[in-house]
């Protein structure tokens, strides 16, 4: 009976750099495995769907895609429902399997599952072999190990660039041994067996996301090559109306579609073919800043998930959940906020400029427990990371590594930059849609007449400010400062 090496997959659904999967075909035969863990479809600590809809149907869009590469290969992806550490040692038990391969992770309820199984696998003599592959450096190739890594990101930064290199990534396999006959490759479920609702594709969308390593590849193709965007993505990068303003690679990294490498191998060729400037170096900045979090993780654990975060600032947060449900459903007063949420809860995705300005105003201006708008994020973001979400909710809140203490953003200064003629806030908030130009950021200073000459009426079609901008602050300020020094 031929020997078996069960390839688990988890958020690394491609076939390209990746390798476990390489280094399982150089030993056996792979039986590549894929399961829709119930937990991940519960619900959060605050009673938000841990998986929402929009995420939920870009990942069953992934795993249908990675079936359909590994069945052109001559393979198959066996897809369960259930707990991995139940599903996989049933099957170790039915084939002669004599090792399970995976994508190391460094969050608490993901090595929960991996400590799980390998705790069944050792009453079966079967060993869990994890590799690290989610991050552009690896982890054994960074100039400190994982206590040493810096708190500041530039630090981290500067090192990392000067003394470590990014490996080359795995080639994809020309072809895959068939499965085993008679092995029941099981069904994708449906959103509905998930417990969730189909989303409702909005008009408004202005890129479809298409789940899956072969719609990643192409986003890429599209956006380096075709549309030639790469050459002005530093300066672009901070739209948020525009499809190609930014790269939105993210949804694709976020399940492994996309390898981080794949994307530095490429911003290489095009800086060889095409042009090298500081937008090209500025995407892998931004990979970078991926990997930071995923180290930052590694190294501090559940830390991130604290109300005091990375720092322990023990700050009274507020869970006021009538003005965190206004927050939710954009209705803050605030159209530069109230458009970003509206995109979000219509398309699960929001720009990262547009993330930097609803969080600080949660927290800076509302006192709302970040944690409540973190697992909000975790349930609609489409590219919903562990470790980038949660690192990045910890330095908005002023509770994370490399925070400046109190730093809250201007949402009008924001807004007349980054949104100078109006056109995103109109898109998303039509009862605003007349206002022209830089008046639409700020509504309320519309006399009567204006408001008639426009179409809206304040309170009415259109909530007035639900706190004032700058007192806001101050207060939420004189609050964090009396925390820090408290200690």
């Amino acid at each position: 009976m031929e020997s078996h090496i069960l390839v688990w997959y988890r958020n690394d659904l491609r076939v390209h750099d990746h390798e476990p999967l390489h280094q399982a075909l150089q030993r056996a035969n792979v039986i590549p495995i894929y399961c829709f863990d119930p937990r991940q479809f519960g619900l959060t600590s605050f009673g938000f769907a841990k998986t929402g809809g929009f995420r939920a149907q870009f990942l069953l869009e992934s795993v249908a895609d990675l079936r359909y590469s590994l069945q052109k290969m001559g393979s198959d992806l066996i897809v369960c429902c259930g707990q991995p550490e139940q599903v996989i040692p049933k099957l170790v038990e039915q084939l002669n399997v004599t090792a399970i391969y995976a994508h190391r992770t460094v969050t608490s309820e993901e090595i929960a599952v991996e400590t799980a199984l390998q705790r069944a696998l050792n009453r079966l003599d079967v060993p869990l072999k994890l590799f690290w592959g989610h991050t552009l450096y690896h982890l054994d190739d960074l100039p400190f190990n994982l206590r040493g890594i810096p708190e500041v990101f530039t630090t981290f930064r500067k090192q990392v660039e000067k003394h470590s290199t990014v490996n080359p990534t795995f080639p994809a396999p020309p072809a895959l041994p068939a499965l085993p006959p008679d092995l029941e490759t099981g069904n994708l479920p449906t959103l509905a067996e998930l417990g969730l609702t189909a989303p409702t594709q909005d008009i408004r969308a202005r890129l479809a996301f298409q789940g899956g390593e072969t719609a990643g590849q192409a986003r890429l193709k599209h956006y380096f090559w075709t549309q030639n965007r790469l050459r002005v993505y530093k300066e672009t990068r901070n739209g948020m109306l525009a499809p190609d303003d930014s790269s939105k690679f993210s949804p694709w990294l976020s399940l492994g579609c996309l390898s981080p490498r794949y994307v530095y191998e490429q911003v290489l060729q095009y800086e060889h073919e095409r042009v090298q400037n500081d937008s090209t170096y500025w995407l892998i900045f931004e990979l970078l800043w991926r990997d930071y979090f995923h180290f930052i993780a590694a190294k501090h654990g559940d830390k991130i998930f604290y109300p005091a975060g990375l720092q322990g600032i023990s700050i009274p947060w507020k869970q006021d959940w009538q003005r965190f449900e206004l927050w939710q459903e954009g209705k803050t007063g605030y159209p530069l906020v109230d458009a970003n949420m509206r995109e979000l809860a219509a398309t699960g995705f929001m720009s990262n400029r547009g993330r930097q300005n609803v969080a600080s105003f949660l927290t800076k201006n509302l006192g709302i427990d970040w944690r409540m708008g973190a697992e909000w994020f975790e349930s609609q973001l489409l590219d919903y990371d562990v470790c980038s979400n949660w690192g990045n909710w910890n330095y908005t809140a002023g509770v994370g590594n490399d925070a400046r203490g109190f730093r809250f953003f201007n949402i009008l200064k924001q807004a007349k930059d980054y949104d100078p003629q109006g056109q995103y806030v109109q898109h998303w908030l039509p009862e605003l849609a007349q206002i022209p130009g830089q008046l639409v950021h700020e509504p309320w200073k519309l006399s009567i007449a204006q408001q008639k000459q426009y179409g809206v009426r304040l309170g009415v079609d259109y909530p007035r400010p639900m706190v004032d901008l700058f007192k806001s602050a101050a207060a939420n300020e004189k609050i964090y400062n009396d925390a820090l020094q408290r200690g």
